[in-house]
């Protein structure tokens, strides 16, 4: 059996999202996905991976999806799904950075407009990422997720993303 290469739409083939025809996607099945594969596991690195892998098979119209580790006050790649990414980030620098440096989730609709934003994969044009937090609610990393289409993520996105990473965090780190 031959298997195709999937590749992202180029530019010119990208589509561009408005608020009301976004990709649905049942959160609360991948809620309970989630807590089944990290309730046994204690390895935080495997249920990254296993995470990164949930969300890449089960999210639409995505280009990439891993998560970055805080390790000596910089991010450092850790384990994902799709094309090869930037292994060290500066925290304050692109969105991930951001996120740390600011604490909170970034949400961006095109990230050519998102001034320092760090281009891993000239593909995607739009992202969301999201802080994990330890038992003492200091940021040890992120969850990033990215889309080659503008407007990809939404509020309802957003804020279904955030409850499972505290799910995760809350297992986890």
């Amino acid at each position: 059996m031959s298997i195709a290469p999937t590749t992202a739409p180029s530019d010119a083939e990208a589509r561009i999202y408005t608020d009301n025809n976004q990709p649905e996607t049942d959160y609360t099945l991948l809620s309970k996905q989630l807590a089944a594969l990290i309730e046994s596991e204690k390895d935080t690195i495997a249920n990254m991976a296993n995470c990164s892998a949930l969300l890449y098979e089960n999210l639409e119209d995505i280009n990439w999806v891993g998560f970055y580790r805080l390790v000596d006050n910089q991010l450092v790649l850790g384990p994902f799904q799709g094309k090869v990414a930037c292994v060290r980030i500066e925290i304050g620098k692109g969105v991930c950075g951001t996120a740390v440096a600011e604490g909170v989730s970034q949400r961006v609709s095109n990230v050519h407009d998102f001034p320092g934003h760090i281009a891993c994969d000239a593909a995607s044009n739009s992202e969301v990422v999201i802080p994990l937090r330890n038992s003492n609610s200091e940021v040890i990393g992120v969850l990033d997720i990215d889309s080659p289409s503008i407007n990809r993520f939404s509020e309802k996105d957003l804020l279904a993303l955030e409850e499972m990473m505290a799910l995760f965090s809350a297992n986890h780190c």
